[in-house]
């Protein structure tokens, strides 16, 4: 598959929280390094997405919030 993002990045994931809307999935990305990522209920099912399973994570610049403590 292609695709034109640049910005991938190759993991495990490694926790899923579902809900009725959204699913939060951690994904490990080696190194100790994690990102979580928010995708709705129904595309995780769609994907099938189950923890073990080799992923890309999918960042475009224009989704990518930032907080500070």
């Amino acid at each position: 598959m292609k695709i034109s993002a640049r910005n991938t990045l190759k993991g495990i994931i490694t926790a899923i929280k579902g809900g009725p809307i959204m699913t939060e999935v951690t994904i490990d990305l080696g190194n100790s390094q994690n990102v979580v990522a928010v995708v709705t209920t129904t595309s995780s099912e769609r994907l099938a997405l189950d923890v073990g399973m080799a992923v890309h994570a999918v960042i475009k610049s224009t989704d990518i919030m930032i907080m500070s403590d």
